[in-house]
């Protein structure tokens, strides 16, 4: 059998999600006509507590369009140095918005209130303005790490107090929401904008929501059509994100303890060096020399399980939807043999 462990992107539809998807009754989602996805826009923003929502083909479309409607050329937006904005979106806040970067050095890819504020730069004419502050919740090349209300709310409080916006990169906060027992109407109550990704532990094939106030959403909407992300019968592809929201956010604890117990075999091995703290579905160690990561992926490779490489040394797991209890097993069985 073969084990992929590269992302949560990598999941098929279930038979139930595919259902959905031929049962859908579509439109023009450019005309505002598609009734699937006026209907899942409808419900996350209000899971949110959200005027407004909009249904885009990725992540990284939702990203770069909350930075490009909060901010304008010669500002700069604030976030940890292991954001996805900041790793994984090609620069896209320079070459789509103008506006600079500035790093924080957090812990697992998590800032705090205190970080946020020595970050915001004083108004000279020479200094680009800090208006937006980005958190990531979960952090992906934080090893999964989440944010819980009460770290959050002085962050959204400073940047109220400081005229700046606030967006969540929550890729993954189902995730964490389903440890942490926190309503996502609260976490709407901290935030101006948020992004949430139905294609990766959720299990839908394609598709991302951003979610904000009506005046904000009308903008973005404008925004994602210049980025090419209008789109026509896009109701197949929400159907699949409506079934999602309403039959696989539980089960996501399935995938977080999962990785949690893999975590704990590779903590034994004695060919680990370090295990980041296993919090999600997210699992990043490092191996000891003689393996490279990439040494070390070609042993698991040869036994059927596939897995990336994150650094020089390091690798990550990450369970999903599509990974069973057998395989779990399977996975801590060929991990003991290695250190035979």
């Amino acid at each position: 059998m073969e084990i992929n462990l590269v992302s949560d992107t990598v999941t098929k539809p279930t038979p139930g999600m595919l259902q959905a998807m031929l049962q859908a009754e579509v439109g023009d989602d450019v005309f505002g006509e598609d009734p699937t996805v006026n209907a899942l826009e409808a419900k996350m923003a209000a899971m949110f507590g959200k005027e407004d929502a909009l249904f885009c083909p990725s992540g990284t479309m939702t990203n770069q369009i909350a930075v490009k409607v909060h901010t304008q050329p010669l500002d700069e937006l604030i976030c940890d140095e292991y954001s996805h904005v900041y790793q994984y979106e090609v620069g896209g806040y320079a070459y789509n918005s103008g506006v600079g970067i500035n790093l924080i050095k957090g812990k697992h890819g998590k800032v705090t209130a205190e970080q946020v504020a020595a970050a915001i730069k004083p108004v000279h004419d020479w200094l680009p303005l800090s208006r937006l502050v980005v958190l990531e919740n979960t952090c992906n090349k934080g090893g999964g790490s989440y944010y819980t209300l009460e770290e959050t709310e002085p962050i959204s409080r400073l940047c109220r107090e400081r005229g700046m916006a606030l967006h969540l990169d929550g890729a993954r906060l189902f995730n964490a929401l389903v440890e942490t027992g926190e309503s996502s109407l609260a976490v709407g109550n901290l935030f101006d904008s948020i992004s949430i990704c139905l294609s990766k532990g959720l299990g839908a094939p394609v598709g991302s929501v951003l979610i904000g106030g009506a005046e904000f959403i009308r903008k973005a909407r404008r925004v994602r059509k210049v980025m090419g992300g209008g789109m026509r019968q896009a109701g197949f592809l929400a159907a699949a994100g409506i079934y999602a929201l309403d039959h696989q956010v539980a089960r996501l604890k399935e995938d977080n303890e999962r990785a949690r117990k893999i975590g704990a075999v590779l903590q034994e091995m004695p060919y680990v060096a370090d295990v980041r703290p296993v919090q999600t579905n997210i699992l990043i160690f490092d191996v000891k020399p003689p393996y490279s990561a990439e040494s070390f992926l070609q042993k698991l490779a040869a036994h059927g399980i596939k897995a990336s490489p994150f650094g020089p040394q390091t690798v990550r797991f990450v369970t999903h939807l599509d990974f069973s209890e057998e395989m779990m097993e399977r996975v801590t069985d060929i991990l003991r043999k290695l250190a035979d």
